[in-house]
């Protein structure tokens, strides 16, 4: 996990407060993997395969056609809500009512200095490997036939 957090002086960044809310967000980031940062960065593409996804299943449910244009929008803030880093319910509050973007701006109010989550990058084991598909039948008939 790699996340950059940045602030205005190094001071802050020695700061116990400041780390707490980095290690904060890197655990929320572990834990609900998030796909961007924030709702600007979702590609057009994915918000309007989104939409036509819901849309149908709208349809599916035999809604209205006048209604979809105003159900749709709530399924959309719902997508930001899951999907960009600081719109997701921080993981610490049980009540799910403050955002990670809330949690930052608390920081910045207790420290006094503005700071920003610019970029974050979540690793996972395993991920990107191709696993090697064998014929176990195949390869014990052959074992057993002498040949390889």
């Amino acid at each position: 996990m790699l996340v950059e957090v940045n602030c205005e002086t190094d001071f802050t960044a020695r700061n116990e407060k400041f780390q707490a809310l980095v290690k904060d967000i890197a655990m929320q980031i572990a834990w609900s993997n998030p796909r961007w940062l924030r709702r600007e960065e979702v590609p057009a593409a994915e918000l309007d395969q989104e939409k036509s996804v819901h849309r149908a299943q709208l349809r599916e449910q035999g809604k209205p056609e006048a209604m979809l244009d105003k159900i749709i929008p709530g399924k959309i803030e719902k997508f930001y809500k899951e999907y960009c880093l600081l719109e997701q319910a921080f993981f610490r509050d049980p009540e799910g009512k403050r955002s990670v973007q809330d949690e930052i701006n608390a920081a910045i109010a207790i420290i006094g200095e503005n700071m920003q989550v610019r970029r974050f990058t979540r690793y996972a084991l395993g991920e990107g490997l191709k696993k090697e598909q064998k014929d176990f039948a195949a390869e014990v008939s052959a074992a057993v036939s002498g040949q390889k």
